[in-house]
């Protein structure tokens, strides 16, 4: 910032030195990095499965963006945190715009989701978004870009490219290409799932990039989707209030879950949902509640009214992660139990990932990512590289 430099009798200022350009450009750049959103972060693989680090993460943002970040140097470059004295709490955690190791301006409108195909290097990166389309690089051609300037699309080409499919209306009318909200994958069957903004979730094949079915029931766009490793189902949540149970081979729907049935308030949208890693617990998040339930039976195990919508919820062993548009992230037991709630630096935060090292991200609201430990201190924050 310009210099200035205020008398002793506080009566006036120095501005000899005023810089009027770098005083615009510094405006223009918090507006820049407070309009923007992460919507979802992804660690990478590691090597290492006896002593996994968290090396790079990967954000997906409001501008389309797909960008990959190296943890080591975001926390070399940590600044120190301020405590308030008057309201005797830490403040939020001080951020700097990071600098990425590889920028992909992948999707025209905002980018909803990322993740990956496989866990190894040659496995590929997918993300999907506003504009209707997954896209697909190989992880190892991204990792060699760091070697230059952030790298943008027209560089890095992906080698996957998936649409969905506009609908037919009146006078042979096509509708907008519906967006995809979120995605999940099943390596064993070779397919990728997405959510999408018609009310149906799609299933396509990796290989050929062929649609190979169409999940219909939903009278609502969809939130979330979730593929299931031991057995031919998925999961769906939508903006209608419920969550579906789909087998993934016929398309048929086996099972309706309505998390807020019997419940005072029995209004409201599914915004994320979760599995556990043996896959017979479910967390639904809504936009005021969390539940758990029993995937054997479908029964509802215990329910918490929240004060705001759960906007991201995953287990962490046998705990569950949550967090919503307020900057806080809760971690609850099994049994619904409160175990611990950390201040996190989004004020509304939009997604949770978890590294097998302990670590975790928190991402959302003005564009910043917050890297949490596992004894919840804040080992770093940061803003994410822009358009």
């Amino acid at each position: 910032m310009a210099k200035w430099n205020w008398t002793e009798e506080g009566r006036g200022g120095d501005v000899r030195d005023w810089d009027e350009d770098r005083y615009r450009s510094s405006i223009l750049q918090e507006r820049e990095n407070g309009c923007r959103t992460v919507f979802r972060t992804v660690f990478a693989p590691t090597k290492s499965t006896t002593n996994p680090t968290a090396d790079v993460l990967i954000a997906a943002s409001s501008d389309g963006s797909v960008s990959s970040y190296s943890i080591p140097s975001c926390i070399a470059s940590k600044k120190e945190q301020h405590i308030n004295p008057n309201a005797h709490q830490i403040s939020q955690p001080l951020a700097s715009l990071a600098e990425p190791m590889c920028f992909i301006q992948g999707h025209k409108g905002p980018a909803y989701d990322v993740m990956f195909y496989g866990d190894e290097e040659d496995s590929l990166l997918l993300s999907c978004g506003d504009d209707g389309r997954i896209f697909g690089w190989k992880w190892q051609e991204i990792l060699n870009s760091e070697l230059s300037m952030p790298t943008s699309a027209t560089t890095l080409n992906p080698i996957l490219d998936l649409m969905n499919p506009q609908q037919r209306g009146p006078w042979d009318a096509l509708s907008p290409i519906p967006e995809n909200n979120a995605m999940d994958v099943n390596t064993q069957e070779g397919s990728i799932f997405s959510a999408a903004g018609d009310a149906c979730a799609y299933c396509w094949d990796v290989e050929t990039g062929i649609r190979k079915q169409i999940f219909r029931g939903h009278t609502d766009y969809l939130h979330c989707v979730i593929s299931m490793k031991s057995s031919n189902q998925i999961i769906t949540g939508s903006e209608d209030g419920t969550v579906r149970i789909w087998d993934s081979k016929s398309g048929k729907c086996t099972q309706v879950i309505n998390p807020r049935a019997g419940l005072a308030w029995e209004s409201g949208w599914v915004s994320s949902i979760a599995v556990d890693s043996s896959e017979s617990w479910l967390a639904i998040g809504t936009d005021s509640s969390l539940s758990v339930w029993s995937l054997p039976s479908y029964e509802r195990i215990w329910n918490i009214d929240t004060r705001v919508p759960i906007q991201d919820v995953l287990f962490d062993g046998n705990q569950i992660l949550a967090v919503g548009s307020e900057p806080v992230l809760t971690r609850f037991g099994i049994n619904g139990s409160v175990l611990s709630q950390i201040h996190c630096a989004p004020q509304s935060a939009f997604t949770i990932s978890s590294h097998p090292s302990g670590i975790t991200a928190i991402g959302g609201y003005g564009g910043l990512v917050d890297i949490i430990s596992d004894f919840g201190s804040h080992l770093c924050t940061f803003y994410c590289h822009g358009v």
